[in-house]
């Protein structure tokens, strides 16, 4: 399937990788503000378009699908481009910045036959789902513990009286839709949507939330959700239950999973031996659920995305955080 990229970062090289190697993919075109970027990015994959114009790149018949790794709030306006010309969507995380944006931009994808999908990778990882098929194990749940706390380079910025644009409300920033989304996907992917969400923000002067503890409550038990771009954390991630407690680590790209008797403290490895790029499993996904048309999974992830988002909306929004695409 033919590929083009926007965005020209480490998270767009990345996933180019994962979806060469899924074999699902090429890479045929390469969008930038300016031509140089692109050529600079594309280079190496030996692309052969380069585009400094959307509407051109979106109309030509040199891709198939784009994956978008724009600014966040501008997500929204970039996939509907591309959706209106009849190319499949894979947006970076978070998708968009409201709920509203989501469901229109699904709209459009329906009207046009494409597909519209959120990179949200860690649940596509086969480790993920060997996580989720062990959830029993644990017997009647008690609660979890979910943790992911990066330190950002670019909060140092934001010491230096900065705004780079993963910490403005202009560009719809912000720990929880950053970090946050990964812990919140794996909460609603494992447990469902909780019946109560409250999240404790630390904002910052320019307006997002730096991070901070978020609470789902549940009818029998509660999960904790640690995430943060100004402090770093070392916490594997837990789920506890009756029965023993699966021990799980990194939250993303998985590499241990542990379950550990509650009775006779015997634990037992459950991970499969990772590879070097995880995006791979979610590029591969993507392509199958297009080449199949399995309206199913596709329909299970377009339920999972609208969660999510809803949820880091009405958390956005318990602490007074609204992004310029609200006002």
């Amino acid at each position: 399937m033919k590929l083009g990229i926007m965005g020209t970062n480490w998270i767009t090289d990345a996933f180019v990788e994962g979806a060469l190697n899924s074999k699902e993919w090429e890479l045929t075109a390469v969008y930038s503000r300016t031509l140089e970027k692109a050529y600079a990015f594309g280079e190496k994959y030996k692309v052969e378009n380069y585009f400094d114009d959307i509407e051109l790149m979106a109309a030509s018949d040199v891709i198939d699908a784009v994956y978008i790794a724009s600014p966040n709030a501008m997500h929204y306006e970039h996939a509907l481009q591309f959706l209106r010309h009849k190319k499949h969507v894979i947006v970076e995380k978070p998708i968009f910045s409201t709920v509203a944006e989501l469901e229109d931009a699904h709209k459009v994808a329906k009207e046009n036959g494409v597909y519209l999908f959120e990179a949200a990778r860690h649940i596509q990882e086969p480790n993920f789902k060997i996580l989720q098929d062990s959830i029993q194990k644990v017997g009647k749940l008690h609660g979890a513990t979910l943790a992911y706390m990066n330190y950002s380079s670019r909060y140092d910025n934001v010491l230096a009286g900065e705004e780079p644009n993963i910490f403005s409300l202009k560009f719809s920033g912000g720990s929880l839709v950053d970090l946050g989304v990964y812990p919140m996907y794996t909460a609603v992917a494992l447990f469902g949507v909780p019946e109560k969400a409250t999240y404790f923000a630390t904002k910052l002067r320019t307006g997002v939330d730096g991070g901070g503890p978020v609470i789902f409550e549940y009818p029998d038990f509660t999960v904790t959700i640690l995430h943060a771009k100004m402090s770093q954390s070392f916490l594997p991630s837990e789920i506890y239950g009756e029965k023993g407690t699966l021990v799980i680590n990194p939250l993303t790209g998985i590499k241990e999973i542990k379950y550990i008797d509650n009775h006779t403290k015997e634990t037992e490895d459950l991970a499969m031996p990772t590879i070097p790029n995880d995006m791979e499993f979610e590029a591969t996904e993507f392509a199958r659920i297009i080449a199949e048309q399995d309206t199913l999974a596709y329909e299970d992830l377009e339920d999972l995305s609208k969660q999510v988002l809803q949820i880091s909306n009405d958390l956005r929004h318990q602490n007074g955080i609204w992004y310029k695409v609200e006002q």
